[in-house]
């Protein structure tokens, strides 16, 4: 009889995510191995300008990219939640800054994606890339079945801002729950432009593109620079209170069968992980009866919240379609239209803007103009509504957070915030002994000095 060799699902799946980045490299290698049929023209004597934008990349080197991201996934979750290293977050972080942000200049980019994503959805016309969609799914698949692992040391983002810190100041509770609703505000506003093909925020507005590409605008490098420079002092500012990916990263990895956890045995409240984690992601403990009496005394609460929820989806749904019409003047057809109107009505500024000189000298129709805009009108305000809405039911959301927070018998990471970073695990004594440290072990329920 044969003997059989049992592997055990964190290991099917990491051997699955490994074969999945050997087959997208292989899809890759493909055309580029292909017998070139045609000599390129010679242009010897033409000069090339210079652009702060990265060439477009070949039909090879984004599968090569879903390969890298895709074994880059695999590692940070075995690393993360296996070997439960934290040198080798480290490296593998510094091997995606240099190769995701500074080779690839940042023109890889699970964060942008998002917009090709709406885009695609509201726009049939609009063909979304394979290699966008694999960047756009592959973290948040990761995520449902291990947690945040991208965000650990594979995104480029993270990875520059988790490399500098050095000294992290704890922010206050209240303020970093209304500082988390920034990425929602952010991911709505993105979705509502990109799906109406007016402009791609995140791209356009990322503070550390100029980083990788050393050009840009100035204000976007200093926007950079000082967003690094206050990283050195607080936990990923940029991820926490800015990303609009880490929104649904988040979502998804609060139903993932594996988890970070700061001890790997059961935990005996010794608090020394009590402010281990800079970012905010460890929850302390609340008995379950503590919790129970908590609402039983916050039964108005419960009411006004029951009540605050189709409330606040319908003020801001009425707020997202009056963001949508506002708006519209980002979109090329909602500013012609707001041109010609302001020179209609004599309060345009000097100098002409050239789209509008274009229009009038093609002798366009001034009724084709406002019917798109009045088209585009609709299109603006229905999906500001219903972004508004969303919005609304996660505010409704954060107070219920708020009023009743989660009950916990010990000290566990927040598995919707943790970056499986693995800075929280070295401060657990039994950690220390899983690595062969000596240390004295703290007795149940007692503080170890």
């Amino acid at each position: 009889m044969k003997s059989m060799v049992l592997i055990s699902p964190f290991a099917r799946s990491c051997v699955f995510l490994i074969a999945l980045a050997a087959l997208a490299l292989l899809a890759g290698m493909q055309p580029a191995l292909g017998i070139e049929r045609f000599p390129p023209p010679d242009f010897s004597g033409h000069a090339v300008p210079e652009t702060v934008v990265p060439a477009p990349q070949s039909r090879s080197a984004g599968w090569f990219d879903v390969a890298a991201l895709a074994a880059g996934l695999a590692a940070a979750a075995w690393l993360s939640l296996r070997s439960r290293s934290r040198r080798g977050i480290v490296i593998l972080s510094l091997v995606a800054l240099a190769y995701f942000g500074f080779w690839r200049r940042g023109c890889v980019c699970a964060i942008g994606s998002v917009q090709n994503i709406a885009l695609g959805i509201a726009n049939p016309d609009y063909a979304v890339p394979l290699t966008v969609i694999a960047f756009f799914t592959l973290p948040l698949v990761v995520a449902l079945i291990w947690g945040r692992a991208f965000c650990s040391g594979v995104c480029p983002h993270g990875a520059i801002q988790d490399l500098v810190l050095v000294k992290p100041v704890k922010v206050p509770g209240w303020l970093d729950e209304i500082l988390r609703v920034v990425p929602w505000i952010h991911l709505m506003l993105g979705v509502l432009l990109a799906a109406t093909g007016s402009l791609f925020i995140f791209c356009k507005f990322d503070p550390f593109v100029g980083i990788f590409r050393m050009a840009g605008p100035r204000w976007m490098l200093v926007t950079g620079v000082g967003l690094l420079a206050l990283s050195m002092f607080v936990g990923r500012p940029y991820c926490r209170y800015l990303c609009p990916y880490g929104v649904l990263l988040g979502l998804a990895s609060r139903f993932a069968k594996w988890r970070p956890t700061v001890t790997p045995d059961a935990c005996t409240q010794c608090r020394l992980c009590e402010n281990s984690c800079p970012f905010g992601a460890l929850n302390v403990p609340m008995p379950a009866q503590q919790g129970q009496e908590r609402i039983a005394r916050g039964r108005r609460r419960i009411v006004l919240l029951a009540l605050l929820v189709p409330l606040a989806a319908l003020l801001f749904g009425w707020l997202g379609g009056k963001v949508g019409i506002a708006s519209l003047p980002l979109h090329p057809d909602g500013r012609l239209a707001a041109l010609v109107l302001m020179q209609e009505r004599g309060v345009l500024p000097a100098p002409v803007p050239e789209e509008l000189t274009a229009f009038r000298q093609l002798g366009a129709d001034r009724q084709s103009v406002f019917l798109k805009a009045g088209a585009l009108e609709t299109r603006f305000f229905t999906l500001g509504c219903w972004l508004g809405a969303a919005f609304g039911l996660v505010i409704a959301l954060k107070l219920g957070r708020i009023f009743f927070p989660e009950s916990s018998v010990d000290y566990a990471t927040d598995s919707g915030r943790c970056v499986s970073c693995t800075r929280c695990f070295s401060a657990c004594p039994y950690e220390l002994v899983r690595r062969g440290v000596p240390v004295s072990l703290p007795q149940e329920g007692g503080r170890h000095d």
